[in-house]
């Protein structure tokens, strides 16, 4: 018989008289002290942000609230329509599309600067690394992730913003700077237009916050999440799921002759 793990959690506790979280009186050090992104920090890291990491990370969290009527939005509309009791099913059925499509990128890069860098010297040559890497991906005819967007273009007007947040904060670094340089070595090799998008930013970011590659898509579910509710509130406001299922079924049927 296998010894058993003793079940142990750092996360949180209660008492009859107390509520603790990661170490912190909830009511007591926590509630009406801290924002919901310093908190989401703090529970993904164990510890409280310093006042630049905080600044930094509830930018990388508003960037991906929003990004209009996406795949993820119209199904937790659809599905709140089916089962309007149950508005959790519906936004949990929108975060079901966090991929590497829509919103969920960042994992992609994350995953790509921090095995590339992963041991290397810090005056490691990231121009040489980052010709590697595209001639890697195109040699595969793979999509490099966190560059090129289908609108925004010839740049994601998100990126300059979140590195300048990340840069007077002290994070801007050398994954930031690795991406920068695949970013263009791709657009010099591949004649055309592939800017840093924000997915690629936040990886980027995310990584010199030292967040683990496979964390980084939890915080795309995180900010996604407080965007998927807004849809259901405005879809209280102003119905559009059924519009949007009976127009698709009408055109569907239309076609079918």
């Amino acid at each position: 018989m296998r010894p058993k793990k003793p079940l142990k959690s750092q996360m949180g506790w209660s008492s009859p008289d107390r509520i603790v979280v990661r170490g912190h009186d909830l009511p007591g050090e926590l509630l009406g002290k801290i924002d919901l992104g310093s908190m989401a920090f703090l529970e993904i890291t164990g510890r409280r942000p310093t006042p630049q990491e905080a600044e930094v990370f509830n930018a990388l969290l508003v960037t991906l609230v929003e990004h209009g009527m996406t795949p993820q939005a119209i199904a937790t509309r659809l599905i709140n329509l089916a089962a309007p009791e149950a508005l959790q099913g519906a936004v949990a059925a929108g975060l079901l599309g966090v991929g590497s499509v829509f919103a969920g990128g960042s994992e992609q890069i994350a995953k790509l600067l921090q095995e590339s860098l992963k041991d290397q010297p810090e005056d490691a040559n990231l121009k040489a690394m980052a010709t590697r890497i595209v001639e890697d991906y195109a040699a595969r005819k793979a999509v490099i992730p966190g560059i090129g967007h289908p609108l925004h273009k010839p740049i994601d007007p998100r990126t300059p913003v979140l590195f300048a947040i990340a840069e007077r904060n002290g994070f801007r670094g050398r994954y930031v700077a690795l991406l920068e340089a695949i970013s263009a070595e791709a657009e010099r090799r591949l004649a055309r237009s592939l800017p840093i998008n924000a997915t690629g930013a936040i990886g980027a970011v995310l990584c010199e916050l030292q967040f683990p590659w496979r964390i980084c898509r939890g915080v795309a579910v995180i900010s996604r999440a407080v965007g998927l509710v807004g849809h259901i509130a405005e879809e209280m406001r102003n119905p559009l799921a059924r519009e949007i299922w009976e127009r698709t079924e009408g055109e569907v049927f239309e076609t079918k002759d």
